[in-house]
């Protein structure tokens, strides 16, 4: 396949590259986002980027890499989850040269005949032997039949757009070989793929909204630029790699300054500028690391703190959730575990999940997160 994509990208034609994206959530990580920045490149070549958007098999749910059952979406939660991705993938991607299409257009309309056609292109044995089935089975979890046919799904999505190339990421492996399979039972030309390295979330782990280790592309400055200080050490290169445009030289000599040891923290602040400055411009970025280094470093309250009104006993993790300080109640749980909230003023760690409000407060999460909370 690497012959093949060289040939094509040589021979001067116009490439269909596809991408399909499932709106699960309503904001993009800047995992997801490195997909975009290699759609972008393709797009700044000349050619025409297909962009699928997965309003149906976002209902499914890829099992892709998923050591449990996803469970089925309304239509309703993927229309509200898809209002802002075109605004989102705006940031990066030239929309006026996309080709956007929904899934739904052409999965809606198959019925068991052909279903069953597609399913006989693959065997039992290829769907138990990936990683995460497997893994499930091992622990007696349950796996859906409807998890079995997601790759179908996909791989008739390239027979839909007919793609010439695909990408996403490595975890998409086994869907990106389906698109080929289904493509050959059409009569097309099998589409070329390409993967590229997933990118762990801040903690470490699989990068998750429900987690709260997400930086996503819609995050404000100073939210962005804290999350990417709050990374672990060790996730450093790989950010370089995925999340900006840093020659290969540039990290090379990263990673041997690391190896010299220096200070982490002064690499991820460079890091950090890199990021905020591709999604909110250069002025932005430097405004933010001036703003985390004043209340970082020097200890001081930011300016405009956003202040919001209570009434007395009213929980700490009803109010931050309601202001979308965290992403879920799971989420504010976890970083009251890690010691992530405080008194802002004070310093003093808030660790009761269930702490009730009685008093004017200022509460701080994380590095750069804050609310006055007023009775």
């Amino acid at each position: 396949m690497l012959e093949s994509l060289r040939q094509k990208l040589l021979s001067g034609k116009q490439l269909r590259v596809k991408f399909g994206i499932d709106p699960t959530g309503k904001k993009i990580h800047i995992g997801r986002a490195s997909v975009f920045w290699k759609l972008r490149a393709f797009q700044e070549l000349g050619h025409k980027i297909v962009l699928i958007i997965g309003d149906f098999t976002a209902q499914i749910g890829d099992p892709s890499d998923k050591l449990s059952k996803r469970p089925m979406l309304s239509k309703e939660q993927v229309q509200e989850n898809l209002k802002d991705y075109k605004n989102q993938i705006g940031k990066i991607l030239d929309l006026s040269k996309v080709e956007f299409v929904y899934n739904g257009q052409w999965l809606e309309k198959l019925g068991f005949q052909e279903i069953s056609e597609l399913a006989e292109g693959f065997s039992v044995q290829q769907m138990t032997a990936r990683r995460n089935f497997k893994e499930r089975f091992d622990k007696s979890e349950e796996v859906s039949l409807r998890e079995f046919m997601y790759p179908l799904m996909q791989g008739y999505d390239s027979v839909a757009v007919k793609a010439d190339v695909e990408i996403g990421g490595a975890d998409q492996l086994f869907n990106l070989k389906a698109g080929r399979v289904i493509q050959k039972h059409y009569g097309q030309s099998e589409q070329d793929i390409m993967t590229l390295k997933m990118l762990a979330g801040t903690d470490g782990r699989k990068m998750s909204t429900s987690w709260g280790n997400v930086i996503t592309i819609a995050d404000e400055p100073d939210d962005m630029f804290g999350k990417v200080m709050s990374a672990r050490d060790d996730l450093i290169l790989d950010y370089f790699l995925l999340c900006t445009d840093a020659a290969a030289a540039e990290i090379e000599k990263i990673k041997s300054e690391m190896a010299a040891g220096k200070n982490p923290r002064d690499i991820k602040l460079d890091l950090a500028e890199k990021i905020v400055a591709r999604y909110h411009g250069d002025k932005k970025s430097k405004t933010a690391h001036e703003n985390f280094l004043s209340v970082f470093k020097s200890g001081n309250l930011p300016e405009n703190i956003k202040e919001v009104k209570v009434k007395t006993g009213e929980l700490l993790m009803d109010i931050v959730s309601r202001e979308k300080l965290v992403s879920s109640k799971s989420d504010f749980r976890r970083l009251i575990a890690e010691g992530a909230v405080s008194n802002a003023e004070t310093k003093e760690k808030i660790t009761d999940p269930f702490f009730k409000i009685t008093n004017d407060l200022t509460i701080r999460i994380g590095p750069l997160r804050f609310l006055k909370i007023i009775i």
